[in-house]
């Protein structure tokens, strides 16, 4: 409840409290997250209740890693209503899959902050997005939230996607925040 997730991943049967239970907060809440459950319930009446309770999707145990990849990523597209794992914003294209940046034809090495933030900026394409909503998602679990790291790392996306000859794609909102998208 304290940081801001794309997805959730939640056993049902947890040392003090069970995932339904956890589950049933998140969304009396508010919280519209996806979760998945996973757990080695299987018995039909245990989904149908996993379900009914707010998961968006069940998984048994044993599971396959791959299988599991692929259901999350799938719930995170269709909550930022992406078609594909590949994001495109003019000719900067990020792979989710792959977890890499294209600019125009070049590949662009960024830092795992570096593509963690890229990737939350391009999944809100077009919105500006505060430095709060930034740090909260990236960050949550540093100590100073009053630091400026939300805006060294900017600086630093800046210069690997925006190099010499390519139009900028990250824009500075004053007071907002920021947008990645045409400057139009």
């Amino acid at each position: 409840k304290e940081a801001s997730y794309d997805a959730i991943i939640l056993d049902w049967m947890l040392p003090d409290q069970s995932g339904i239970d956890i589950l049933e907060q998140l969304r009396d809440s508010g919280i519209e997250t996806p979760v998945v459950m996973l757990t080695a319930r299987d018995e039909t009446v245990d989904k149908i209740k996993g379900l009914n309770t707010g998961a968006d999707d069940y998984m048994t145990k044993p599971f396959d890693l791959g299988e599991l990849l692929a259901r999350v990523s799938a719930l995170i597209r269709r909550t930022y209503k992406q078609q594909s794992n590949v994001i495109n914003i003019c000719d900067l294209s990020l792979d989710r899959d792959k977890r890499s940046v294209h600019r125009g034809n070049k590949p662009i090495e960024l830092s795992a902050r570096e593509y963690a933030l890229l990737e939350y900026l391009c999944l809100r394409e077009g919105h500006i997005v505060s430095r709060s909503d930034i740090y909260d998602h990236i960050y949550a679990f540093e100590n100073d939230s009053a630091s400026n790291v939300v805006d060294v790392y900017i600086g630093y996306l800046r210069k690997k996607i925006q190099p010499k000859g390519f139009s900028p794609l990250i824009h500075t909102h004053r007071g907002q925040g920021y947008r990645i998208g045409n400057d139009a």
